[in-house]
């Protein structure tokens, strides 16, 4: 094995990488944010760019000054010196050649003599993707180009640093062979190259693959100076589509290549107001090159790089491999990963079907539940980590479906008021996504979606009573049987809006075009394999919290009633509705725990304090847009139909799901106290 060689085997050896991310002027709160989340991300090195235009422009020293050290002290800095002032270019564009050739080494030379404690290597280039302006076809302009770049190269060498020669996209082995024979190559450590497969060299004759381009380049740099390092100075993927799980699936592709090193484009989204260089949203996959979105929310790769950097990564990624016997007949579950979802799946994998878990995995710990899923029925559970706002990357899915259950969906109410879009992406277009491909598979496979109390809206027109613990109707009937499916349906807050659509859409579908399809409209579940948030799933997130001793936020006086539900009841219910489905398609069902499980969240309080034997501290806040008063559901219907009935008291659910929680998530420890309340 050549020096080249054993370098790229170390570098995947060490499993080093680094992000490439884009700082512009007075961006100080952008890169506090962010500069410790890559960090976090158990990032080497950072690439960004250091203007030549930006820094003569004014108060653009002032910003290097401030941004070179601060970032330089963190991480492995690589700077890409480009951007001629256009008062000083020769075609009035930063993209041109400076009039003075020798005056881009100078201001290298300046920016060495100021920052070079804060870095090793020193990228150079000059708008590398805009070669109209440096055609190196005509020869005047590439002798330009290389006595530019080399002049600077060999001074930076001679001062003590490492130059590294930016790459073209796509790659080029002509013009990398002619930047050889003009004697750039004999004056840097190390070569860029780009690549982007999936995200838009798919789309070009001129991708080969990793292999065939890395080994093409180190064919040719070799001729010239074999020690010069190949490194990858960007590549990414787009999730333009939603496909997130394809975004790790490349990064983890991209480590095991043969390069000295890696460079990932880029930790955060463009910013949706910002132009690229085409142009404001002249093409959508330039904004989602992303670990993390604009408005820095993770996306998979980069939470699973903070969880637990590439072992975490490899280990989800892994999960997703598909093993359909070719005359299968599965239920698909959408969001199977989920907490109802992979309840459900378990009670059909018992009985001895197969089931498509088709998940994001974009909660944080789902992908735990995919993996018990896995360790308990092996290769009847078929995982597609895919996202239901990908239509494309969803089809193949439910091709052979005999059954669907969808659950898939954004479940928070503050999440749907802070980011309307996504939500209605997800609930919405995501549900119109399953119905699509459903219909287009031509199987008639039955559809049973997961919707919500919240298409009842505030129910602000009921008059309540307040008592010392909790809100009851003055109207007897609806205090003894609770709210019925007549109820007038009345979305609020863009999650009602949102389900309450996709409720509508399942219900249609059966009409329009003979989909067997009925919905559930679910009060609150709780139950084992639950992570729950302050947003959702709350019977689950006070218990978890109360467990590790930390205080507990209720939004409101904590007197709202709900009716809770055990998710073994749920997962029957479901179960029953697809068998009856027939003559049931086309009808919505309230499911609930009904007036016995109808419990404050301050009885909850109380009766968790039994169970753990602690006093929770709690802390109330204001009400939350849309929050009920009382919510009750009335699944009189539902018996009816199908014969259903809650089994399990809220007490002993509570205890159940404690129970679960100790042994699962907090180490066996033991519940204090056994004493139990009277009913509250």
């Amino acid at each position: 094995m050549n020096k080249a060689g054993s370098r790229a085997s170390s570098q995947r050896e060490t499993r080093r990488f680094g992000f490439v991310e884009w700082f512009r002027p007075g961006e100080h709160e952008r890169t506090e944010t962010l500069l410790p989340d890559i960090l976090a991300s158990g990032a080497s090195y950072l690439r960004t760019h250091l203007s030549w235009a930006e820094y003569l422009a004014p108060g653009g020293q002032e910003w290097f000054d401030w941004f070179i050290p601060r970032v330089g002290s963190e991480i492995d800095l690589l700077p890409c010196i480009h951007y001629t002032p256009p008062c000083l270019s020769r075609t009035g564009k930063s993209s041109g050649a400076p009039l003075d050739l020798k005056s881009y080494a100078d201001f290298v030379d300046h920016i060495l003599t100021r920052y070079g404690g804060y870095f090793r290597h020193i990228e150079l280039w000059n708008e590398p993707n805009n070669l109209l302006d440096w055609d190196w076809r005509q020869d005047s302009d590439f002798l330009l180009f290389c006595e530019m770049v080399g002049g600077a190269a060999y001074w930076a060498k001679q001062r003590g640093y490492k130059p590294v020669l930016g790459g073209p996209c796509p790659f080029d082995p002509y013009w990398l062979n002619l930047m050889g024979t003009r004697g750039v190559l004999g004056v840097v450590d190390a070569v860029g190259f780009h690549g982007f497969p999936g995200t838009w060299d798919s789309e070009e004759a001129t991708w080969g693959g990793w292999d065939m381009h890395l080994g093409e380049m180190r064919g040719i740099i070799d001729r010239y100076n074999a020690e010069a390092e190949i490194w990858i100075t960007e590549t990414g993927y787009s999730t333009w589509r939603n496909d997130e799980i394809e975004q790790a699936r490349r990064f983890i592709k991209a480590l095991n290549v043969r390069a000295d090193r890696i460079y990932w484009y880029s930790w955060g989204d463009v910013p949706p107001d910002v132009p690229v260089q085409e142009g404001l949203w002249f093409d959508p996959r330039h904004y989602h090159l992303g670990a993390v979105t604009h408005d820095n929310r993770p996306k998979l790769l980069a939470r699973l790089l903070m969880e637990g950097g590439i072992n975490r990564l490899e280990e989800v990624a892994a999960l997703a491999a598909p093993h359909l016997a070719s005359d299968a007949a599965p239920v698909v579950v959408t969001g199977g990963s989920g907490f109802v979802g992979s309840n459900l799946a378990d009670s059909l994998l018992n009985d001895g079907e197969d089931v498509i878990i088709l998940d994001n995995l974009g909660r944080s710990g789902v992908d735990q539940n995919l993996s018990w899923l896995i360790e308990r029925h092996g290769a009847r559970v078929h995982p597609v980590l895919a996202d239901v706002r990908d239509l494309v990357g969803i089809e193949a899915a439910f091709k052979d479906a005999k059954a669907v259950f969808h659950y898939a969906a954004q479940t928070a109410v503050t999440t749907s008021l802070a980011d309307p879009l996504q939500d209605f992406e997800t609930n919405a277009r995501g549900t119109l996504n399953v119905l699509e491909s459903v219909r287009k598979a031509g199987r008639r496979a039955p559809v049973i979606f997961a919707s919500t109390n919240k298409v009842y809206g505030a129910l602000d027109d009921l008059r309540m009573v307040e008592l010392d613990d909790r809100y009851v109707p003055e109207d007897e009937i609806v205090r003894a049987q609770g709210i019925a499916e007549n109820r007038p349906l009345d979305f609020c807050t863009p999650y009602g809006c949102s389900k309450g659509v996709a409720d509508q859409y399942i219900l249609d579908y059966a009409k329009s075009y003979g989909i067997p399809a009925a919905v559930l409209r679910m009060s609150c579940i709780y139950g084992p394999r639950q992570f729950g948030t302050e947003d959702q799933g709350w019977v689950a997130h006070f218990l978890i919290r109360a467990l590790g001793g930390e205080a507990i936020s209720v939004y409101g006086s904590g007197k709202q009633v709900r009716d809770i539900l055990h998710v073994d009841d749920a997962v029957a219910a479901y179960r029953l509705l697809l068998a009856n489905i027939d003559r049931l398609a086309g009808n919505a069902f309230n499911l609930g725990g009904g007036p016995s499980n109808a419990v404050s969240v301050l009885a909850v309080l109380r009766e968790i304090e039994e169970l753990t034997g602690y006093s929770v501290e709690t802390n109330f806040g204001p009400w939350r847009a849309g929050d009920q008063f009382y919510f009750v559901a009335n699944t009189g219907k539902l018996e009816t139909e199908i014969g259903w009935k809650a089994g399990v008291g809220w007490r002993d659910g509570l205890r159940h799901l404690a129970e679960w929680l100790i042994a699962n998530r907090f180490g066996g420890r033991r519940i204090r106290s056994e004493k139990r309340k009277a009913s509250a």
